[in-house]
Order: structure tokens, then sequence, then C-alpha cells
């Protein structure tokens, strides 16, 4: 028996569904980590977790969690491998919202995340998917991690109106581009409809 703060595993995490073959798994540890920085250009700000104490968090091979800082704001994410550990990325915006500096001590609860596509999905990406089937049909075809590119594309848009025109660019790029991603076009298309 396997005892990890709100889990109690029996040999083995009880299981709570199936997206594309991933075994899903809930889980929710409590941690404490620091705010550190990688030396190269490619990734910034970051916190280190334990790989033991999230061991419970990536049983089912699914490391996306949703990751709760200083109790204030709930962001998704992936536990990144980093040798025996794992580490969050702490994007500008996270930075900017907590005030947070190099070195601070941060206090981090993480969830499993069973949501089918590792964060929300705008409602209005959603809907006109459930409406296009082409559309949802190449959406869906794609990788996770391109689809949460473009899920997070379509979200971070602040109105409504602004969020379908991307949402519909999004999906008319899938199909004119054969379900692939051409970021460069996509960018163009998005420019397109947000001149409409």
């Amino acid at each position: 028996m396997f005892k990890h703060q709100n889990c109690l595993l029996r040999n083995k995490v009880p299981k709570l569904g199936e997206i594309r073959g991933i075994v899903l798994f809930c889980c929710m540890v409590r941690l404490e980590g620091m705010v550190e920085c990688f030396d190269g250009k490619l990734w910034g700000y970051y916190v280190v977790v334990s790989g033991v104490e999230v061991e419970a968090l990536v049983a089912g091979g699914n490391r996306r969690v949703n990751c709760t800082i200083n109790g204030k704001i709930t962001i998704p994410c992936a536990l990144m491998p980093r040798q025996d550990d794992f580490f969050i990325l702490l994007n500008k915006e996270v930075r900017k919202k907590l005030g947070l500096r190099l070195g601070e001590r941060l206090q981090l609860q993480l969830e499993s995340d069973t949501s089918p596509y590792g964060m929300p999905m705008p409602e209005e990406l959603g809907e006109l998917l459930a409406q296009d089937e082409e559309g949802s049909a190449l959406f869906h075809a794609l990788l996770p991690g391109k689809q949460r590119n473009l899920i997070y594309l379509v979200g971070k848009v602040k109105n409504p109106d602004g969020r379908i025109r991307k949402a519909v660019a999004v999906v008319e790029h899938l199909k004119d581009f054969n379900g692939q991603i051409d970021f460069k076009a996509l960018g163009e298309t998005i420019k397109r409809y947000n001149r409409l």
C-alpha cells in the first residue's frame, strides 16, 4: 500500500477513464518548490518537483496536471521530465500575475488533469467543432500537443467575438492544409479573419 497526500493506492491507482488509449488517473499532491531559471534561451523560469512526490500523478503515463500556485492561480501544465525529477514551466503572464521572483518559494497543489485536452476548451471552438464535422475530424486527428496549441491560441483571446473569429480561422486553416498546421500560414489566416 502506498499513501501519498490525498491518494490511497493499493497496487494500482483507480482508473477514471480512457482517452486515445491513455488510462487516466486522479490524484492530488501538495508540495513546495522554488522559482528557478534555465541558462539557455529555449525555456525560461520553472519550478522543480520531486519525482518521488509526484509518482502517483504520473503512474498512468499522463503528465498533464492542474497546478495551483500559492493558492491564488491554477494553470494547466505538464510535468516535464528532468533526470529523476520533473519541472513545471512558469510563463511571463503567470510570473507577472503572482509577482514571482527568482529564488522565491512556492506552495504548489498538483492535481491530475483528466480533461480530454489537458486544458479548458474555449466554448467558441468547442461549438464550432461540434457543428463542423470535417473540421472536427481534422482537429481530433492532430496529436494532443498540437490540439492544445490551437486551443491555447483561441482561448487566450479576451473577447468572445475575437475567439469566434480565431476559432473559424483555425478550423478553415486545418481544412485548407489537410489537417496540417503551418503556423506562418495560420498567422496570415488569422489576420485575414480579424479584418472581417
